[in-house]
């Protein structure tokens, strides 16, 4: 008797690590970037019927990471290396792993050569007790899924 497929399982979206380089950090929030193939029209000459669409080049979004402001400059200061115009000094390995409820690695994505683009620091407003919150968002060269 043939053996049935299992459906995919869903996981959860709150246990999650991010290592840049080799260090493991951590943020409150992570979202990942759309991916996108652009397509191209080629029309051809004497084929009315419909135009032949071409793949092109990735078009890849941004990754955005959150977490509460803090003593700690490092997320602004990645930022001003790149701003200050060190960019491919700024380079990093930008590691995404999420996991399981029993805390085994479901999913371990790589995003070599990333560097920030955009620092949000938080909004200061007197009486409101709510955490202050920056965001930092990342380009990268290239993605990977790793195993």
């Amino acid at each position: 008797m043939a053996e049935t497929a299992k459906p995919p399982e869903a996981h959860g979206v709150l246990r999650f690590a991010i290592k840049i380089d080799d260090d493991e950090t951590f943020f409150a929030e992570c979202t990942l970037p759309s991916l996108e193939v652009d397509v191209l029209e080629q029309k051809e000459g004497g084929y009315n019927q419909a135009t032949h669409l071409i793949s092109g080049p990735v078009k890849a979004g941004r990754i955005t990471l959150k977490n509460g402001f803090t003593t700690s400059r490092a997320m602004l200061q990645w930022y001003l290396d790149v701003a200050s115009g060190h960019r491919k000094k700024a380079e990093r390995n930008v590691s995404i792993v999420l996991f399981d409820s029993a805390g085994d690695k479901v999913m371990h994505l790589a995003f070599a050569g990333a560097y920030p683009v955009k620092w949000s620091g938080p909004a200061f407003k007197a009486g409101d007790n709510s955490a202050a919150i920056q965001t930092l968002e990342l380009a990268f060269a290239e993605f990977s899924l790793e195993s």
